[in-house]
């Protein structure tokens, strides 16, 4: 069989512009085409931010897997082309007899949520190394039938408005699904934790346990990013920090003994009744809890926004007694402002940031500064997600004190069947 033109492997991809004498042909012959249309409006951020060349690469990762999904389905004459000038969209345009009503009304539709989900699964890799989070694509079907008396041109841009169309409705559904089963998620509580030892690196002793959130029965919300991810999207961030709080607490009493309960912080916290003064006192208290052997870590890539909401959540917290970790520090470009904006007792350094420190002697010359700060300000290093040998090794050569990840001790669940 002829392959389907419109090849995705080189780049630049053409667009249906460009293969607009191909539609006429195709469309003219089988007197109706169905459309695919993935909109990928997302990808306007990595253009921005890293320019044409990152944005032509993700798109051209979104064809490749178009095509993939979709390579036991397409026929000779089928397209897989890039949408309009300036628009963030790929389109597939599958040419089929008119006569086959169970392709156009069936089989599309199918094709289409076989594409959404697909792409849906794969999200966290096209964006990569560009974006953390995974990239979210709505797709849309829509049928053009031959008509002689208008240009196929506009036949074809009517068509891919009505897809568009499709997919904005598709998205909202699925907007509107996911925020239902996360609402019931939050109001049945079905948040469970998992406790990752800190450990000092020259021992191995056990300096504390950062609690962790995971959904219970939830796949797609597994892990504590996938959560509040999802929480951001629903606007159920408060309700969804207060609850990793409240579960974190009952767990602690199972920690060993002597163990720290480094406990992650939003801004909003600031503002939780159940976590000010003599109602965080009595809560520690229900929970066998002294404010010295909590840990409250904020993240500094959500410090640097507002340097005098945290410094104010710092020190509150810092006189009634508790301990204060910045997390996340190297992971942007503000951690030296943050981390003496807020001078914590803890400076955790984020796993992309460790990842190569075994292998790259510049960020092996910047973390030996950052321990020589943190010395100075009366903080310790905790060095995030080691995951190697190596890693571990050339952290301890460098002196920096705690360590944490899957090397060192993995994330683990404590007995609560009392509770």
């Amino acid at each position: 069989m002829e392959k389907p033109t419109g090849s995705t492997r080189g780049l630049p991809l053409r667009s249906i512009g460009q293969e607009i004498d191909q539609v006429r042909t195709h469309f003219a012959e089988s007197g109706a085409v169905g459309m695919l249309v993935i909109d990928a409006m997302s990808l306007d951020e990595i253009e921005r931010s890293y320019g044409v060349d990152a944005h032509r690469q993700v798109t051209g990762r979104i064809a490749v897997r178009t095509r993939e999904v979709l390579s036991e389905r397409l026929e000779a004459g089928d397209l897989v082309v890039l949408g309009e000038l300036g628009r963030d969209e790929v389109i597939v345009l599958l040419f089929r007899d008119r006569q086959n009503d169970s392709f156009y009304r069936s089989e599309l539709p199918e094709l289409a949520n076989e594409l959404r989900e697909s792409l849906s699964n794969a999200g966290n890799r096209f964006g990569y190394p560009f974006m953390r989070q995974p990239l979210r694509f709505s797709v849309g079907a829509a049928l053009a039938l031959y008509d002689p008396t208008l240009r196929p041109g506009v036949l074809i841009r009517r068509a891919r408005k009505h897809a568009l169309r499709d997919a904005d409705l598709n998205a909202r559904i699925e907007e509107r699904q996911r925020r239902e089963e996360f609402i019931s998620l939050i109001l049945a509580e079905q948040i469970s934790m998992v406790f990752e030892p800190i450990v000092k690196l020259t021992n191995r002793e056990v300096l504390g346990y950062e609690a962790l959130a995971r959904g219970v029965e939830h796949p797609a919300l597994e892990s504590p990013k996938e959560l509040f991810a999802a929480a951001a999207e629903t606007d159920l961030l408060f309700e969804l920090d207060c609850l990793c709080r409240r579960q974190a607490l009952r767990q602690a009493k199972r920690l060993p003994e002597g163990a720290k309960l480094f406990l992650n912080l939003l801004p909003g916290a600031i503002y939780d009744p159940a976590f000010e003064g003599d109602a965080l006192r009595a809560t520690l208290q229900d929970h066998q809890l002294q404010p010295s052997d909590v840990v409250f870590e904020i993240s500094e890539r959500e410090s640097i926004g507002n340097f005098a909401i945290f410094r104010e959540l710092c020190d509150r917290y810092s006189e009634l007694g508790f301990e204060i970790a910045m997390d996340d520090v190297g992971a942007g470009y503000g951690s030296l402002e943050a981390v003496t904006e807020l001078t914590p007792d803890y400076i955790k350094v984020d796993i992309a940031f460790i990842r190569a420190i075994d292998s790259d002697p510049a960020r092996q010359a910047v973390l030996i500064a950052l321990n020589g700060i943190a010395q100075r300000i009366g903080a310790q290093i905790i060095a995030e997600g080691i995951e190697t040998p190596e890693q571990f090794e050339k952290l301890k050569e460098l002196a920096v004190p705690y360590g944490q990840g899957y090397f060192v001790g993995r994330a683990t669940r404590f007995d609560t069947s009392e509770d």
